[in-house]
């Protein structure tokens, strides 16, 4: 599967869906991904291995502990969320809209815990600068035992929940 990470032409500008994760994150997740199959472009460091749109991670094996911050537009997001719920070792970073079908189908009867986090997470733009206040909160989702303690144990500031699909 071909993965785009922009987004069709909006009020004649280019938008695009490549924001990256501030690093604060990977840090209290414990720092040590194995692979991220939506990364950066640019050296971002949010694993041991990286793929970049390029390289289509989706057509890639994927091994070991996973953190995913997918690109947010439909049907590339919902493809990414359902191979980390098959995969079943990870960490996704999603928008919390729970209210769709991929949520009750990947999230809520597959994933081992999710966390809401208390504030509005500032993801980066390609060149490295800060971006605006996004338009909604942040979820971090765990797939399996070990992705669901790293979340248990996190220290940002959210609430956690058990959803013990294991």
């Amino acid at each position: 599967m071909n993965v785009s990470f922009q987004t069709a032409e909006k009020g004649g500008k280019s938008a695009t869906t490549e924001w990256y994760t501030p690093q604060y994150i990977i840090e209290a997740l414990g720092g040590k991904f194995d692979l991220d199959p939506c990364a950066p472009f640019i050296e971002w460091h949010t694993a041991n291995k990286c793929f970049t749109k390029e390289i289509d991670g989706l057509s890639k094996v994927w091994e070991g502990r996973v953190f995913l911050n997918p690109p947010y537009t439909n049907p590339i997001i919902k493809h990414f969320v359902r191979r980390l719920a098959d995969h079943g070792n990870g960490i996704a970073l999603l928008y919390a809209r729970c209210d769709n079908k991929m949520f009750f189908e990947d999230v809520f009867n597959r994933a081992a815990s999710i966390k809401f986090l208390c504030d509005r997470i500032y993801f980066f733009r390609p060149d490295g600068t800060k971006g605006d206040r996004p338009g909604c909160g942040s979820v971090l989702i765990a797939y399996g035992k070990e992705c669901d303690k790293l979340l248990q144990n996190c220290n940002l500031p959210g609430k956690y929940i058990s959803l013990s699909n294991y």
